[in-house]
């Protein structure tokens, strides 16, 4: 690793040597470089943020000297060089995926593993590029991300804080890791709550009672609040130590607490309906300024304006959940009395001309935080940032719920199974991503149809397993299966014109196995009409995009999925589309970092290893496109050049030709 972003700018050459850059701004632009990935950044939009005060001409001429400072300190070395490349509009870095504390981090929080969850949080030294000062737009381009950064390190270390089994490497990770939080934000409740955690679990009753009261007194101080439920849950079996009662005094133990708000009158208990249910509270404006009570409402019913277009979810409606504003809630008395599994809470700060917006899902009845997150945006930018929190938190929560209730439906009873489970268990054998699993799924989703024929979204799913069988070579019957893609679709085009996810799925089964590409993007197109945040249509209309299509439109779609849904189980699907994208558009070098990315993530997925293959080659680096043929050759023997089109589909003929010729390139037989 040469490339640190996190706590500072630090750049080291091969050899160990510190590199400098010429300029505060030759700074800033490697640095978003390195942040934007491949993808890149538009030429014009770059000189725009970074030379904001120069004209338009002087601005290009300060970009292209400042590439050429950059490139000067990174001379080529062959494949393992750090580089800048570009075309007439875009520039991008390309390195080893393993250059930047940025990229490991991210790769390690999607792990689940405490290994490399504690690897992760030795790599967060600081906020993103802290005490680099930055000019405005670029200021702007950077605080989303810094503060998405600081949101990952919390989650992070409430991940470490909860896991069941803690080792000395990972405890001592996750306490070092949220004494840097706390000591950066006194108001960070997560890293205040791991802490608490971590002394808890070794007895240090004293030091988590002084974590309580430090984080208590920071947040009166600051922000003029109380801490939060789950925190104080975390002492209120704790008795407080002698020395410490008198500091809590004026508080009240926790118990007592919690008794007086559940002494209030208790309305009626509405039961659970069998479909997930959500209800979406009021949020808390933290600012102390009233006129911030119209943002922070809107704020909430964009969001469950949202999720009510979601076709498999039961939303609370907004009267309802409103009865609650200005309470201090408890969530399971809540969720008790308005009937539902999950509850989404949240909160609206003010500081300066800065709105940050912070949320949970939390599922009721165990208690259980499923995603946090925190927006930031300036005020006078109010109705945007609704805009932006409400498709943000749908695309988050989204994949979140469906694994909750995959999780749910395994532990139920198979003789008590409906519909709806079925269909759950199916999905979750198909994201095990293997034969076995497809094998498993299909009947799943075939006897959720028989008990519920309109049921759209199981009909949309079964199309989907052909696509998988077809795309991995394990069709035994193209024709019949063929005919049964386009019967299922034909059912859900009618069923499921109110479903999304069903749409999506059935668009691109029917452009990708029967090759009716202009029907298969139409259901891609309803499905992003009928919800505009649901990452399943943006990355479906991308794939199908990608194969007939526009290659730029395809990346920008399939963006537009990845940014809806980051943590999403189908991230290397994303990433294969988007690589073949940047194939067919001649871009390889953009192209093969992302297929092997999405190999290493989903090493059975014969897509994205052929793709991987003919990117390399036509980089040149046959080795790496040799090594993608033969594990594609493990996986499906049968691969050849010839019976190529029965797993990539009818895709565009002059993308099918450029794909076969890299595949020769790269040592598929003929």
């Amino acid at each position: 690793m040469h490339i640190r972003l996190l706590g500072g700018i630090e750049v080291v050459s091969a050899g160990g040597q510190p590199l400098h850059f010429a300029t505060r701004k030759t700074s800033l632009l490697f640095a978003a470089l390195v942040l934007a990935g491949p993808k890149g950044l538009r030429r014009e939009k770059v000189a725009a943020m970074l030379w904001t005060d120069s004209g338009e001409q002087q601005a290009r001429n300060s970009l292209r000297q400042a590439l050429v400072d950059i490139r000067r300190l990174f001379p080529s070395t062959g494949n393992e060089a750090i580089r800048i490349e570009g075309n007439a509009d875009t520039i991008w870095l390309v390195a080893n995926d393993n250059e930047a504390d940025i990229w490991i981090f991210d790769r390690n929080c999607q792990a689940d593993d405490g290994a490399s969850l504690a690897a992760a949080a030795d790599l967060y030294r600081g906020d993103l590029l802290d005490g680099l000062p930055s000019p405005g737009e670029i200021d702007e381009w950077l605080a989303p991300l810094r503060a998405n950064y600081t949101r990952k390190a919390l989650d992070l270390a409430e991940r470490l804080s909860l896991l069941p089994e803690l080792g000395e490497r990972e405890e001592q990770a996750c306490e070092r890791l949220a004494e840097r939080l706390v000591t950066s934000d006194p108001c960070a409740e997560q890293a205040h709550r791991a802490l608490i955690r971590v002394f808890r679990r070794h007895g240090r009753t004293n030091d988590a009672f002084r974590q309580f009261l430090a984080c208590k007194e920071a947040l009166k101080r600051e922000l003029g609040v109380e801490p939060e439920e789950a925190t104080r849950a975390l002492i209120e079996r704790i008795e407080a130590p002698m020395e410490l009662k008198g500091s809590i005094a004026d508080y009240g133990q926790p118990e007592a607490e919690l008794s007086r708000l559940e002494a209030k009158a208790p309305r009626p208990v509405v039961s659970v309906p069998e479909k997930p249910s959500i209800a979406v509270l009021p949020f808390q404006n933290m600012s102390g300024d009233a006129e911030q009570e119209y943002f922070t409402d809107g704020v909430v019913e964009e969001i469950t304006t949202a999720l009510s277009h979601v076709s498999w979810l039961f939303v609370i409606a907004r009267n309802s959940a409103f009865a609650y504003k200005g309470q201090a809630v408890d969530i399971t008395r809540v969720a008790r009395e308005l009937g539902v599994r999950y509850v989404l809470e949240g909160s609206v700060r003010k500081a300066g001309s800065r709105l940050r917006v912070a949320g949970q899902l939390i599922e009721a009845s165990a208690g259980v935080n499923l995603w946090a997150d925190r927006f930031e945006g300036d005020v006078s930018e109010v109705f945007e940032l609704q805009d932006l929190v409400a498709s943000s938190v749908i695309g988050a929560i989204s994949p979140r719920l469906e694994q909750a209730e995959m999780a749910r439906a395994k532990r139920k009873p198979t003789e008590s199974l409906d519909a709806y489970d079925h269909y759950l268990r199916g999905m979750a054998s198909l994201y095990r991503w293997t034969r076995e699993g497809l094998e498993e799924a299909l009947p799943q989703f075939y006897r959720a149809i028989q008990l519920d024929p309109d049921f759209a979204a199981a009909e949309g799913a079964a199309a989907w397993c052909y696509f998988w069988r077809m795309a991995n070579g394990w069709m035994t019957d193209r024709q019949k299966e063929t005919a049964e893609v386009s019967r299922l679709v034909g059912d859900v085009a009618i069923a499921g014109k109110d479903d999304a996810v069903a749409l999506a799925f059935s668009g691109l089964a029917l452009g990708y196995v029967t090759g009716d590409y202009e029907a298969g993007s139409a259901l891609a197109d309803r499905a992003l009409v009928l919800n505009p945040n649901c990452a399943a249509a943006w990355s479906a209309s991308g794939c199908l995009k990608a194969c007939h299509d526009d290659p730029d439109i395809a990346i920008e779609h399939m963006s537009r999925a990845r940014r809806l849904s980051p943590l999403d189980p189908l991230t290397f699907f994303m990433q294969t589309f988007t690589a073949f994208a940047h194939f067919v558009a001649g871009r390889y070098d953009a192209a093969w970092p992302l297929a092997e990315a999405a190999s290493r993530a989903q090493p059975y997925y014969l897509t994205g290893l052929r793709v991987a293959a003919a990117s390399n080659a036509m980089a040149g680096r046959r080795d790496a496109a040799s090594r993608h043929i033969a594990r594609s050759l493990e996986l499906d023997p049968q691969l050849k050049l010839s019976n190529l089109k029965h797993r990539v589909g009818q895709i565009r003929p002059e993308y099918f030709a450029k794909y076969v010729e890299a595949l020769r390139l790269a040592g598929l037989p003929e």
